[in-house]
């Protein structure tokens, strides 16, 4: 025997095992990569606590989301700062199409009110579709807010010794800049009490802490229906199918208001476009379906779906309209 070959071959052996082992690692981290989106559960952002209209459009997407792409959507709730937390949470996470916000009209009025924030919602977020336009609604604690009317309201505010309270989602929030708008329109001076959600904001409002809002219809609507809330107006050009009988702002005397609440679905700017295309494509067969069309109708919401191309359009144009209004109602907040 050639004693003297031996290492050699032994580490001839050894090298070619390694070049084996490292070839079949990037092999499979490459199939890996490579493996067709989704791979995984997908995380559904919503800037809100859990319980307001933002949460369950969320969940009623979710749910049939998750059917349609065979993996799991998760419904996570990041809220704060006038739901910019959220916001900003998904523009700083990986570009893979798992992790996606559930955003509304309140980002492109947001981008005025704050003086500073860490992300651009225009470049930093890519549009996917609009899910769902909800009417804003006025609605009175019934037990400690006599006002049966606008024009009641107003006199009631005017005539307090000290300012009525009313409770918006946030600063910056569609409920905050609908607020400063009545009070321009009327000349009644209002205390803005500002919650990080519906949840918490339809408590205080149930519990008399404030006396009024001007939320969506979607989680005061069972509290109209008892009779714990009264509901005035509807802040949009036209009434509301679930509450038919209550009029809009326009109808009690104030001409020109018209502010609902959208909500859309975004991704990472830099998703990859074949998966925001897959998301829109699935996501708009949803909202279009006759079970999701009902069961937003059952939560006074209308569902409305369509191209990323068209969000992106309305974001452009709601950005600007409400730069102006928020110029013109004095708000920011550092």
């Amino acid at each position: 025997m050639n004693f003297f070959f031996e290492p050699r071959r032994r580490r001839f052996v050894q090298a070619g095992a390694l070049a084996f082992g490292l070839a079949s690692t990037l092999g499979s981290t490459q199939a890996f990569a490579q493996q067709p989106w989704p791979a995984k559960p997908i995380s559904l952002i919503v800037p809100f606590p859990s319980g307001g209209t933002t949460d369950v459009l969320a969940r009623a997407l979710a749910d049939r989301l998750s059917q349609s792409l065979g993996q799991p959507v998760v419904v996570e709730s990041k809220p704060g700062a006038g739901a910019t937390l959220g916001a900003d949470f998904v523009a700083k996470a990986k570009p893979d199409g798992y992790t996606l916000l559930m955003g509304a009209v309140h980002h492109t009025i947001a981008t005025s009110v704050y003086k500073k924030l860490p992300y651009d919602f225009q470049k930093d977020l890519a549009p996917i579709t609009v899910v769902a336009m909800v009417p804003n609604v006025l609605v009175v604690n019934a037990a400690n807010t006599p006002a049966k009317n606008v024009a009641e309201l107003v006199a009631l505010a005017k005539s307090a010794k000290d300012k009525l309270a009313y409770g918006s989602n946030g600063n910056g929030t569609a409920q905050h800049l609908i607020g400063t708008q009545f009070q321009a329109s009327t000349g009644a001076e209002l205390l803005h009490v500002p919650y990080k959600g519906s949840g918490p904001l339809t408590t205080d409002l149930l519990g008399g802490q404030v006396a009024m809002s001007f939320d969506t219809i979607t989680p005061v609507l069972q509290h109209i229906k008892s009779g714990k809330l009264r509901a005035l107006a509807v802040t949009t050009a036209k009434r509301s199918s679930v509450l038919p009988e209550v009029p809009t702002l326009e109808e009690a005397g104030l001409k020109g208001f018209d502010i609902g609440t959208w909500f859309g679905v975004l991704a990472p700017a830099a998703t990859p476009k074949d998966v925001v295309a897959r998301l829109n494509a699935e996501m708009v067969k949803i909202i279009q379906s006759p079970d999701f069309a009902e069961r937003m109708q059952a939560i006074g919401a209308e569902p409305l779906g369509g191209s990323s191309q068209e969000m992106a359009g309305r974001i452009r144009e709601e950005t600007a309209k409400f730069a102006k209004l928020v110029k013109e109602g004095k708000v920011a907040i550092d």
